[in-house]
């Protein structure tokens, strides 16, 4: 009997996980097994049928330094942007307080995390792209890198598959690792290798970054050098800043600059073409 019941959950879970239309809902999908450690992406799906191409994804990175934090930091905005017709995605990586990795296998797994997504995209039902990168703090820094760094893949990814999305939405990023940039004392001399400020190329997805003024560890300074040097390399770089607010200042429960830095992101995403302007949802 138990044997059976498994059989049933399994397809029910399969049926749930294929199905051609889907109601908003939460799922947990492995997309990496290192030993015995399963990360994770947590699923946020929209109502209804996609278009002829998919629905737009979001990958979610939480912030925490590489060192801890939890997907529950973007559960509001996964939600948010899921009921506007994007297929979101909560990623799990790991950290040093949990795993005791270091940034770069954090890295490893973001690259992966997108690659996933992207082979799975069928299955999933989103537009390949139309993929859209995300995260704060740290998690900036990783949704960044997927985008600017080539190397730190995992040596067992398909390199075949791309690990770039194709338009990043951050929150107080952590950009520059070089010597007075953040983490520089565990990055060390591969900065130049991992560093998003340092490897701005020609190509470089269209960026939307919010920052408040008063953030201790990323300077207003750092922040419009970066988006003078996406400008000069051609690409789109957006630049929000908050007077007064700290690092974190947009997280769900200063209301106020979530739901500021959260309808920014809804605007910028519909410059791009990635959401229709014709429903307007009430932030809650």
């Amino acid at each position: 009997m138990q044997s059976s019941n498994g059989k049933i959950a399994l397809l029910l879970f399969f049926f749930s996980f294929f199905s051609v239309t889907f109601s908003f809902s939460q799922e947990k999908v492995v997309y990496k097994t290192i030993d015995t450690l399963e990360l994770s992406l947590e699923v946020y799906r929209p109502d209804g049928k996609p278009d002829e191409n998919g629905f737009p994804a979001m990958v979610f990175f939480f912030g925490g330094g590489w060192t801890g934090g939890n997907t529950a930091q973007f559960e509001p905005q996964a939600k948010y942007f899921s009921e506007r017709g994007i297929v979101c995605f909560l990623a799990e990586y790991q950290v040093s307080s949990r795993n005791q990795t270091t940034p770069f296998e954090s890295l490893m797994d973001a690259k992966s995390a997108l690659r996933f997504i992207r082979s799975h995209a069928m299955e999933f039902q989103i537009d390949p792209e139309k993929i859209i990168a995300s995260g704060g703090s740290a998690g900036g820094h990783l949704a960044a890198a997927t985008a600017l760094i080539d190397g730190y893949n995992d040596p067992t990814d398909d390199l075949s598959i791309s690990c770039k999305p194709t338009a990043l939405v951050l929150f107080n990023p952590v950009i520059d690792n070089g010597p007075g940039g953040y983490g520089f004392e565990r990055i060390g001399e591969a900065y130049p290798d991992f560093s998003p400020l340092h490897n701005i190329r020609q190509g470089a997805p269209p960026t939307v970054i919010f920052l408040g003024t008063e953030d201790n560890l990323i300077p207003v300074e750092t922040m419009k050098y970066y988006q003078t040097v996406m400008e000069k390399v051609g690409s789109r770089c957006e630049l929000f800043l908050y007077e007064g607010q700290p690092h974190g200042f947009f997280n769900y429960r200063n209301f106020e600059f979530y739901e500021k830095t959260l309808r920014k992101a809804d605007e910028f995403l519909q410059s791009l073409g990635y959401l229709d302007s014709k429903s307007e949802l009430i932030i809650r």
